[in-house]
């Protein structure tokens, strides 16, 4: 499932993009406000791989590797994951390497992942959790109309807070 944007290609990550995967997780900016275990070696990122492939052909993610349209390499990635049962709700998810942030790349990438999000899988809501003290992120949110829901808690991540764009009743776009 293929996106295309002005600058952006968003494409399935596989088993060539292991290096790419690898370069992206394990940067120490990138999970500078992250909790996870990040791949040490390409056999990581590799398992990391396969696994997302899965979940993936059972529908519990869809999940893009982002590059610019002159070059091959992943600069990053963004997903729509963790659906409501009733696949209304989604959670969006997203990382870019250090290099290219503040040059709008990921405000295109999530343009394209909403749209899609609202437009192809008729989500009604879509829920991004950041840290608190990550202000890219916060901003990237801001600039797309979410709405911090205040109060509401990231169970077991006490740094983390909770935003939410709804698609608005009968508007087709955003």
């Amino acid at each position: 499932m293929k996106l295309e944007t002005e600058r952006l290609i968003l494409k399935g990550i596989n088993e060539n993009n292991t290096e790419d995967i690898l370069k992206i997780r394990s940067n120490p900016e990138v999970n500078k406000f992250v909790k996870r275990v990040s791949p040490k070696t390409n056999y990581d990122a590799l398992q990391f791989i396969l696994t997302i492939k899965e979940k993936v052909q059972n529908n519990q993610t869809v999940y893009w590797g982002i590059s610019l349209k002159d070059q091959p390499n992943l600069v990053g990635t963004i997903c729509l994951w963790n659906f409501s049962e009733d696949r209304k709700t989604a959670e969006v998810g997203y990382e870019l390497l250090p290099e290219y942030h503040r040059q709008g790349i990921m405000s295109e990438a999530l343009n394209a992942v909403l749209n899609f999000g609202f437009d192809e899988l008729h989500l009604q809501e879509i829920v991004a959790i950041t840290n608190t003290f990550n202000e890219n992120s916060k901003g990237l949110l801001a600039k797309h109309d979410f709405i911090l829901l205040e109060g509401k808690k990231d169970e077991g991540f006490p740094d983390n807070i909770i935003f939410s764009l709804k698609r608005l009743a009968g508007n087709e776009g955003i």
